[in-house]
């Protein structure tokens, strides 16, 4: 281990944050970011089959526990954040269209969403305001924060599943193949009409 990657061990060791590259290079005193990227790649190899990893989320590095190990330290106290369906409907539908008004949100759920859904979800650390819109009204839009990253374990929002890959879990109803199937009980339902019409 280099003199670099020690610094940049000893850096996100004492962070109270998660660090960037360009925040790690103006606290080695503007190290070249390419020779950080290089550390940070060979510290990550030296960390993978040790109790800690160092990981990427949201573009910021620190150091987590392994997966398999995380059970030992979680505290007896500790509940797990229940989130209700409207709640998890809009940090989806954030997730995937940030960032995005309450209006886009309401637009895309068919129902009006609750200021408090929204207050629960920036409480939680999962979602933030992200400016506003530029048009008329200039409505307040929202997106995902770092911590939405490192709860669900993302690297960056590519990592998010697909249709698919949610149908294939079971956590997305196959809206579509009940629709097909419903409009196909539909034709059937009218070519026996016609069948019957055309026999009287």
């Amino acid at each position: 281990m280099n003199q670099l990657e020690r610094a940049i061990e000893a850096a996100l060791f004492a962070a109270e944050e998660p660090m960037s590259v360009d925040a790690l290079a103006r606290f080695l005193g503007d190290a070249e970011k390419g020779e950080v990227r290089e550390a940070l790649k060979a510290l990550t190899e030296t960390y993978e089959k040790r109790g800690v990893h160092l990981v990427e989320r949201g573009k910021r590095w620190h150091f987590e526990t392994a997966p398999d190990l995380a059970h030992l330290l979680r505290k007896e106290r500790e509940q797990v954040r229940r989130l209700s369906r409207a709640a998890t409907e809009v940090l989806a539908i954030i997730a995937y269209h940030e960032p995005v008004s309450r209006a886009e949100i309401e637009s895309i759920r068919g129902v009006q969403t609750s200021g408090g859904t929204l207050d629960v979800l920036m409480e939680a650390g999962w979602v933030k305001i992200a400016g506003r819109r530029e048009v008329p009204g200039r409505p307040t839009i929202y997106a995902t924060t770092p911590e939405f990253l490192d709860h669900f374990g993302l690297s960056s929002r590519r990592d998010l599943p697909g249709i698919a890959e949610l149908k294939a879990t079971g956590l997305l109803d196959p809206v579509d193949d009940a629709f097909d199937d419903l409009m196909g009980e539909g034709e059937e339902a009218s070519e026996t009409d016609e069948e019957a019409s055309d026999a009287a």
